[in-house]
């Protein structure tokens, strides 16, 4: 290896360090320069600010999205769009008004910046190492701390590099070389790691097929994702108006990586995540012919520009199948004009399509839900057990080659197999850019000024107690593997208008699996949830952390964590422990009784922890640092951070 030759990952993490050495699996702070918060968890975080008593944001830029709770049925949403606007105002953050777009591709088009580090209270986040950026997602505590000024902490990741070589095939895209990301390494296989890519192949990716690549490196556990900073990236930059932002970030010749792996572009083929997971990847042609209710294009995950205007080529002249739902949710108020401009809306509303604000929608279960029993494909992020809006669906992931495709044919299709060449669309030279719903901070004196509007479902956050030195609770609940965050705590427009709602929005826990839960937790109170393999996966909202501890819940036993839900569950005092031998999980059920003794002086002790379960030893583990077992005694972080002040 060349002497002192790194990686971007390293580089980045290295300009940022403020504590910690950087091996992997220490702990380490890093500066963040970027903060991002979107409505779902926005309005937790501006409440934690004010409870924290902070005056204004020290990053050098934050902003707030207006883009998963855009359905204005009740009261409820508008009060918090209002609320955010005023917070935004008080604490010094720019705010995106709601129908300005999903947060992940305006934040690229007006913010991104090679070289910065980005924390953000959305799991999609990392979308932003697309142009060179450090972009982690966390849970929204964490992401008010950054904004305090104080550093963000984690375990030092293992650098991942993924050579690229070749080019795209037709009918082939970004969506699918994620896919294969997946298809080989699973939704754990990303766990502790930055994915970087690197190699020749990137030549051929625009701007934003990174970023389709990096939003869903999400779905394998990944800390983030990174690409370099390269002349693409500067083409991207311009396109915007804003080259003196780009600046070159690339690896040093020589550097070395703790993983390796290499995707030939060129031998590629369409592929799709059956239900219920990122992870359940086959070729399309295993699927082919399967009927369809549903077909979806757009959300952060297939943000581009060729992401509308390919499938706008595919159905110009034709009509999709009358079986099919065709929606198109567009990802920017920008994108949405530069496709109207350029006369690509036209062809797909003509051949039938739906056309959706500008936001997240469907994705997060915000509208257009599948039929019952129908099956739905969708070039989103995500297709966890009912997080489209309905319970029992059947969503399926895949490139917008093949969601329109299917559609034209109206049933699950192999874009290869249509009779008509393979359009193409690059990225425009000349994008609209539209900046007037993007409101800037406010100068401090005036910002001083400006009261928090709270609504009446607004509500204050409950107080958290202490970890106690010992412990006997029942156990309430136990699941499976791949228990994820939304069906924790699910989305969707019956559930988000709560999320500034403690109390409220506590009564949805779980209630997909055990719709009893909510109410045996209240009448139980202190308790023990068991949980199998990645517990936790997907969505960073800490509601899924907060709103079960408000329920009682103060430890959880799982075989794995998810990493940002594990962290969410330190910060609201929930003690996060492993089974040191998997298979003593299969002996703890609903009802059991862990008993947990000299607690303090054993979690401080190192990382074995030996409970008492049903009058039994069972040997824990965790993985807890110094500073976060402050935290669990605390009571979670702002106690901890009251304390300390």
């Amino acid at each position: 290896m060349a002497q002192d030759a790194a990686n971007v990952a390293r580089k980045l993490i290295r300009d940022h360090l403020v504590s910690g050495e950087m091996t992997p699996g220490a702990e380490i702070g890093i500066r963040i320069d970027h903060t991002l918060t979107q409505d779902a968890t926005g309005t937790m975080v501006m409440l934690e600010l004010e409870a924290m008593g902070v005056d204004r944001v020290q990053t050098e830029l934050s902003a707030q999205y207006v883009d998963h709770n855009l359905i204005q049925e009740d009261y409820r949403n508008p009060d918090d769009h209002v609320f955010l606007q005023s917070a935004c105002q008080r604490f010094g953050v720019w705010y995106s008004r709601p129908g300005n777009g999903i947060s992940h591709a305006v934040h690229q088009e007006r913010f991104g910046a090679p070289g910065r580090t980005m924390l953000g209270s959305d799991s999609h986040t990392p979308a932003a190492g697309s142009l060179g950026m450090l972009a982690i997602g966390s849970g929204g505590l964490e992401v008010a701390l950054a904004m305090a000024g104080e550093p963000f902490h984690m375990k030092m990741p293992e650098i991942w590099g993924v050579e690229l070589t070749g080019t795209l095939p037709d009918w082939v895209s970004a969506k699918d070389v994620v896919l294969e990301m997946l298809r080989r390494h699973g939704v754990k296989g990303g766990v502790g790691r930055v994915i970087e890519y690197h190699g020749p192949g990137l030549d051929s990716l625009s701007a934003m097929d990174r970023h389709v690549i990096a939003n869903m490196g999400a779905e394998l556990g990944a800390t983030t994702t990174v690409f370099p900073s390269d002349a693409t990236t500067r083409r991207y930059l311009h396109a915007q108006g804003r080259e003196d932002a780009w600046h070159e970030l690339t690896a040093d010749t020589g550097c070395e990586y703790e993983l390796h792996d290499h995707i030939d572009l060129s031998e590629l083929v369409p592929l799709i995540a059956k239900p219920s997971s990122p992870g359940n990847v086959v070729p399309v042609s295993e699927v082919a012919g399967e009927p369809l209710y549903q077909a979806y294009i757009g959300s952060s995950a297939n943000p581009g520009y060729r992401d509308f205007a390919v499938p706008a080529k595919m159905v110009e002249g034709r009509t999709v199948d009358a079986k099919v739902s065709f929606d198109v949710n567009p990802s920017s108020r920008a994108m949405l004009e530069t496709l109207t401009r350029d006369g690509w809306l036209g062809p797909l509303l003509h051949s039938g399509a739906r056309l959706h604000q500008a936001g997240c929608n469907g994705c997060i279960g915000m509208g257009q839900a599948p039929a019952t029993g129908r099956n739905s494909l969708r070039t989103t992020p995500r297709n966890f057990p009912g997080r489209s809006g309905t319970p029992e669906d059947a969503v399926f992931l895949c490139s917008p080659e093949t969601a329109t495709a299917s559609a034209l044919r109206g049933e699950i299709t192999d874009p290869r197999t249509l009779d008509f060449a393979c359009p193409s669309a690059g990225e425009p030279e000349d994008p609209v850019v539209n900046d007037t719903m993007l409101q800037a901070p406010l100068p401090l004196e005036i910002a001083r000024q400006v009261e928090l509007v709270k609504g009446p479902n607004i509500a204050s956050l409950p107080d958290c107690e202490g970890l106690p030195d010992a412990l006997e609770l029942p156990v309430l609940l136990k699941v499976g593997d791949n228990v994820s965050t939304d069906e924790i705590m699910r989305a969707g427009a019956e559930v988000l208008p709560f999320r500034s709602n403690i109390p409220e929005i506590s009564n949805f826990v779980y209630d997909r699996i055990d719709p009893d839960y909510p109410r045996r937790a209240r009448e139980t109170g202190n308790h023990a949830i068991v949980g199998g393999e990645n517990y936790g996966q997907g969505s960073s909202r800490e509601h899924a952390a907060l709103a079960p501890r408000y329920l009682g819940l103060r430890v959880v036993l799982a075989k794995h964590f998810a990493r940002i839900h594990w962290q969410n569950l330190v910060n609201f005092g929930v003690l996060p422990l492993t089974f040191a031998n998997p298979d003593d999980a299969d002996a703890v059920g609903q009802g059991s009784t862990i008993v947990l003794e000299d607690l303090h002086r054993a979690l401080a002790a190192g990382p074995e922890v030996t409970a008492t379960v049903d009058g039994k030893p069972v040997q824990l583990m965790h993985g807890l640092s110094e500073r976060q077992l402050a935290l669990l005694q605390a009571g979670g972080l702002i106690n901890w951070l009251r304390n300390r002040t």
